[in-house]
């Protein structure tokens, strides 16, 4: 059987591109479908697929407004042929899972959220305190349209699987759907603890956008008089560095050893926002780190409060500098932190996916059972690789 992968967009490695990555490395000979593709952004697994793009990849310098083009991207994912395809497994949390597939192809979504800005985080984003009175009223329009849409086509999806019981919820409300929770993969293998001595600093690791909630961070940070280093890039960075002073430290991109050694040297790492589920607070931990995270969403169930980090009720500066201090003043050990962190390994993750996506299979009608033989690299059962 032949397999495509479709992921909304390739411009930098976050916790989408985290769980592609390993799809990537499960599903070898895959082909891949993606809206735009910033070459040498994600992981050398992934740039080495064959990558299929959609007509904005042809726009002037995309990548850096490729977000303002969201009302055109149900119409182009709706362009990609898959008719070669008895299996497509899409990553979505725009619009990948809306491809257009054949009526016997079985199509798997490992969704990631359904898009916030569409359902429920519109002002987060398009409120009129970002955009203005007006071009807030003219994009509430587009969004609202969006979600009739997004909501319209969830029905083209088999097996939804989802990052966890939170966004299980969403995906409930949103597309009258039941979605199998397979939390996302850590790379256990490659982020573990060595000899380094913890630092006094936080460290962030995140997008810059809206919901992320990183003033937060930053006013926290400033009360508890904690020095702070922010990894990750987006929108938001410029907003962010002017309400920020001498403490924050903005890193921008860093490459995944450079990351390894911040997860390693710092105190604690600091999750601000409401998150579907959160790689990088299991990255810390994988590496022995503590995490001070919002009690709210995935953090509920990737964080063991006392043991591996802190959870914080309400996301107000002076509730996450109490917290600050609180983590300052407690012993944890690195050890058990490392070893809540391997029960989210790629292994686990790989198995799961497989799993599911074989259930799927056998569960289909006969005539998606039986699909026809596709030229080129054949995927017996679904070839894979651990």
């Amino acid at each position: 059987m032949k397999l495509a992968i479709v992921h909304d967009w390739l411009t930098g490695m976050r916790g989408g591109e985290r769980v592609l990555e390993a799809l990537c490395t499960h599903y070898p000979d895959a082909e891949l479908f993606t809206l735009i593709h910033v070459r040498g952004s994600v992981a050398p697994v992934v740039e080495r697929r064959r990558i299929h793009t959609s007509l904005a990849q042809r726009f002037p310098a995309v990548r850096h407004y490729y977000r303002k083009c969201l009302p055109l991207y149900p119409a182009l994912v709706e362009q990609f042929d898959l008719e070669r395809f008895d299996v497509v497994i899409s990553s979505s949390h725009c619009v990948a899972k809306s491809v257009i597939t054949r009526p016997d192809t079985v199509h798997v979504c490992y969704c990631h959220t359904p898009m916030r800005y569409a359902w429920d985080q519109f002002e987060a984003y398009f409120g009129p305190g970002r955009l203005g009175p007006i071009p807030s009223r003219l994009m509430r329009s587009v969004m609202a349209w969006l979600a009739r849409w997004d909501g319209d086509t969830a029905y083209r999806v088999d097996r939804y699987l989802t990052n966890s019981q939170h966004v299980a919820g969403r995906v409930r409300r949103y597309y009258n759907r039941e979605a199998l929770v397979v939390y996302p993969p850590v790379d256990t293998e490659f982020f573990h603890p060595d000899s380094a001595v913890p630092e006094r600093f936080a460290l962030v690791v995140s997008a810059l956008v809206p919901y992320k909630r990183l003033e937060v961070a930053i006013d926290a940070c400033r009360r508890a008089r904690m020095p702070l280093k922010i990894v990750g890039t987006g929108p938001d960075r410029e907003r962010l560095e002017r309400r920020a002073d001498g403490g924050v430290e903005f890193l921008g991109w860093v490459a995944d050893a450079d990351l390894r050694q911040l997860y390693r040297r710092a105190s604690f790492v600091l999750m601000t926002g409401e998150e579907d589920f959160g790689i990088a607070p299991l990255e810390a931990q994988a590496c022995g780190r503590p995490v001070v995270a919002l009690g709210r969403g995935g953090a509920l169930e990737s964080i063991l409060p006392g043991e591996t980090g802190i959870l914080v009720d309400t996301p107000a500066p002076e509730a996450f500098a109490e917290a600050i201090g609180e983590v300052e003043r407690r012993r944890f050990d690195p050890v058990a932190i490392r070893r809540h962190a391997e029960q989210f390994s790629r292994v686990r993750f790989a198995a799961q996916i497989d799993a599911a996506l074989q259930d799927t299979l056998a569960s289909a009608p006969t005539r998606r059972r039986a699909p026809r033989v596709a030229s080129g690299a054949e995927v017996p059962a679904i070839q894979s690789r651990c």
